[in-house]
């Protein structure tokens, strides 16, 4: 199948300049949404990388007959704003909206929202709090908990008090992103990928994290949950209360036992591809 891609920016609320890539189908038309009749998709990235490293996956999407759209949250990739920080807790809720406001205008569609680590956070979060029409919701790995030490508490507490934009470390060990070494080493060697946070934005994502789990029972769109089992990036228990909250009738679940974080970059992501085609097969 024959993928066009088009980059492209949207301006953020405050002017920031959010980088997006749209790929196609062959047969798809931006300005006629009833060649697009399987829908749309929008890709949401998690914490230091940026939505290049999503292309595999939005050409499984376009595989499917539907159109794709991923963006750079700010502060990763190449979008504007400081690298790993936010102004305000909600502005990358805001961010997408934009984005994905702009998207569904242009098919006429509502779109699915397909979000990894902190990704699946704001896609979990901006669907419990019904910020657009979404056909359904699907999370990687979502990032609906980390394990904080002690010490972490109250640097992040005091950080937060007098410091609150400054960035550091993140934390991230990259070897437990996959058991592929080829996607370590290629993750080590990106320049768009950044190893940085801010207290704010950690604070936005703890924010976050309460309200998507006080909320998921609530959740109001067939949701596909899929997250790694040996996650050393982020709790995976975050995932497992997640998912036992939410409509046993309209969500589904997955976890795979012996995959590291990036699921759909990991030895056997062919399982949960399958897993992923198989569920949209019955959407």
């Amino acid at each position: 199948m024959t993928v066009h891609s088009q980059e492209h920016s949207v301006a953020a609320a405050d002017g920031t300049p959010l980088f997006v890539t749209d790929w196609r189908p062959e047969s798809t038309d931006s300005t006629d949404s009833a060649n697009s009749p399987n829908g749309g998709v929008i890709l949401m990235h998690g914490l230091g990388e940026h939505s290049g490293r999503y292309q595999h996956v939005a050409q499984f999407f376009n595989a499917m007959g539907m159109s794709v759209r991923a963006y750079d949250h700010r502060g990763h990739g190449r979008s504007g704003g400081p690298r790993g920080d936010v102004p305000d807790s909600n502005v990358l809720l805001d961010d997408a909206q934009l984005v994905v406001d702009d998207f569904a205008r242009q098919f006429s569609i509502a779109p699915i929202l397909f979000g990894h680590s902190m990704g699946g956070l704001i896609a979990a979060r901006y669907a419990v709090e019904r910020r657009s029409p979404l056909r359904a919701l699907i999370l990687s790995s979502p990032a609906l908990a980390i394990a904080l030490s002690g010490g972490q508490k109250l640097l992040l507490k005091v950080l937060g008090a007098i410091a609150p934009g400054l960035t550091l470390p993140n934390g991230l060990e990259q070897r437990y992103l996959s058991h592929d070494a080829n996607v370590v080493e290629l993750y080590g060697k990106d320049p768009l990928v950044h190893g940085k946070i801010s207290a704010r934005l950690l604070n936005c994502m703890l924010a976050s994290m309460a309200i998507a789990q006080a909320q998921a029972a609530s959740l109001a769109v067939p949701t596909l949950l899929l997250y790694a089992g040996d996650d050393r990036i982020v709790d995976a228990s975050g995932s497992e209360m997640f998912g036992k909250s939410l409509p046993a009738n309209s969500s589904e679940s997955h976890v795979y036992p012996a995959l590291y974080h990036e699921i759909f970059n990991e030895i056997g992501a062919e399982q949960v591809f399958g897993d992923m085609r198989n569920w949209l097969a019955r959407l």
